[in-house]
């Protein structure tokens, strides 16, 4: 049977996605609030601790940044008012802007940011690639500090300043401190917004409050950057587990903004004055499939390039998003409409999707018809949709496949299990990050091939590692589009993972909600305004 959107939608394994939930009603939103209807719940109240895009805009919310890029991806100071760099490039020495207090009363100090860029060091992907160029961080007095390096690392102020995927909020130097690993409780930050923990509900709404005592820099909000206004006095991250819930609310203006629109709901706010539509992320976002190259069959490098052939993106695009406007498909390494997007080494691509070679691949990679288990997402569902393809495509290939569903609570859980699928672990699993976050080779954690010390899946390549040191060494864009392209040409030779498409959410708000910016992968909250 061919297998089309509309048997996808309708098939028992989908159907757990869609959970039924009862009419909310609630007062309609009083000038002074804003309420949000987000991807997801926020499971996770500490931003260095997960790249969750959810849990960023919380800390976005609460917390501020030493410097923010702006719509033009210039790195500006935010909470820093001055800096210099010795003549060696080595030292560079940190001011404070005056007056900053976090939202307990405390004084912003030297002491908090260091403590902070080291705890963010550990985590973040461009983190810990410029940590091992660096030699001290330490707090001169209250106001300053310095980061010292071991050699030139041009990119240290774009990295402190960068809004994916796991960005350097300032934190209190108690909260700083404690083990990267182990998610802090606690939500006290700079930022324009406030948590509210007493009104807030876990699972069903999370509310902040505007700060009073926040001070902006004195320039417009452009990007992640410029004067962070809070304007307005409450914002509300409502959850809503049945998205047509969620249309309706907002046409009945009970709610103010949703963050991402299934395509096929679309049609019902087409038209509706009272309602706009606009895509905030024009790098849109790529679907990912990771393969744990530690176990087999993906240990051999002959079965990872199997499933260069085995996708067909534009049939993943499909059955989630129909309209090709939507979506498209994309061999870049780096996304595609991105500075960094090439076209080496896409003969796979263009040839299209061819089930014997990847048939054959994998009878040379020595597959012994052990199950392979594909952790299907069942939180998204581009995600899980694919992992239904998939499964179809690698058993026309050859391949037993288990699927096992899990929401993305579980599958975070267990997929940092390196054993055999057999004892816990996996085979593959899939998630998504944006366009732009795939255009940098070294703050996107996964574009890593570090081995067991990197991102799940845990691919190894050495020429892979000079490339992306050489990048990060790189004069200018031109010498970095260069590395990029050897990269690229290098990287689907061993092939650390495959894409499934790239598609562009549509968010939707009342038509007097403006101000949105619209940040490639943040959506914030200040600058927002009604009327």
């Amino acid at each position: 049977m061919k297998t089309t959107r509309r048997t996808l939608l309708q098939g028992a394994a989908f159907a757990g996605i869609l959970i039924a939930a009862p009419r909310f009603s609630f007062a309609t939103a009083r000038s002074t609030t804003l309420r949000c209807v987000m991807h997801a719940d926020l499971a996770s109240l500490d931003p260095i601790a997960t790249t969750a895009s959810i849990t960023a805009y919380h800390g976005a919310l609460i917390y501020d940044t030493l410097f923010g890029h702006d719509a033009d991806s210039i790195t500006r100071p935010q909470l820093v008012s001055d800096y210099t760099v010795s003549d060696d490039g080595l030292t560079y020495v940190f001011i404070l802007r005056k007056g900053l207090k976090f939202h307990d009363g405390q004084p912003v100090t030297a002491r908090d940011a260091v403590a902070s860029i080291k705890r963010w060091g550990a985590r973040d992907g461009a983190g810990q690639h410029l940590f091992k160029r660096v030699a001290d961080v330490s707090a001169k007095d209250d106001n300053s500090f310095s980061i010292v390096l071991n050699e030139p690392y041009p990119l240290i102020l774009e990295w402190l300043g960068k809004s994916s995927p796991s960005i350097c909020f300032i934190m209190r130097e108690a909260d700083a401190s404690t083990d990267p690993g182990k998610p802090i409780t606690e939500a006290v930050g700079s930022g324009p917004y406030m948590f509210n923990r007493a009104e807030t509900r876990t699972g069903s709404q999370y509310v902040y409050d505007r700060n009073p005592d926040y001070v902006a820099v004195a320039e417009p909000a452009s990007g992640f950057a410029g004067g962070k206004v809070a304007k307005f006095e409450r914002i509300i991250l409502q959850n809503m587990p049945d998205e047509q819930t969620a249309v309706s609310a907002l046409q009945a203006g009970e709610i103010d903004f949703i963050e991402k629109i299934s395509p096929e709901l679309l049609s019902q706010l087409e038209g509706d004055s009272s309602v706009k539509l606009e895509v905030l992320n024009k790098t849109g976002a790529m679907g990912w499939l990771r393969m744990n190259t530690l176990q087999p069959p993906f240990n051999n490098v002959k079965a990872r390039q199997a499933m260069l052939y085995l996708i067909d993106q534009a049939a993943v695009m499909q059955a989630t998003f129909g309209d090709p406007k939507h979506y498209k498909g994309c061999a870049s390494l780096f996304a595609c409409g991105t500075t960094m997007e090439s076209d080496a080494n896409t003969g796979w691509f263009k040839g299209g999707q061819n089930i014997e070679k990847a048939a054959a691949l994998f009878k040379e990679a020595g597959y012994d018809g052990t199950p392979l288990v594909i952790m299907q997402q069942t939180t998204l569902p581009v995600l899980s949709n694919a992992s239904l393809l998939l499964a179809q495509w690698l058993r026309q290939a050859g391949v037993n496949v288990e699927l096992v569903p899990l929401d993305w609570a579980g599958i975070v859980a267990r997929r940092s299990n390196k054993g055999k699928a057999s004892e816990g672990g996996w085979n593959i699993f899939m998630t998504y990050a944006s366009g732009s976050a795939y255009n940098n080779p070294i703050a996107l954690a996964g574009h890593a091939a570090t081995g067991e010390k990197g991102w799940f899946g845990w691919p190894e390549d050495a020429k892979h590692e000079q490339l992306r040191d050489a990048w990060a060494a790189a004069p200018d864009l031109a010498a970095r589009q260069k590395i990029a392209h050897e990269m690229q040409e290098n990287a689907w030779n061993f092939v650390p993972h495959v894409y499934l498409g790239q598609w562009f959410d549509t968010a939707a708000m009342r038509s007097d909600v403006n101000g949105m910016i619209g940040l490639p992968d943040l959506v914030p909250f200040w600058n927002v305004s009604r009327g």
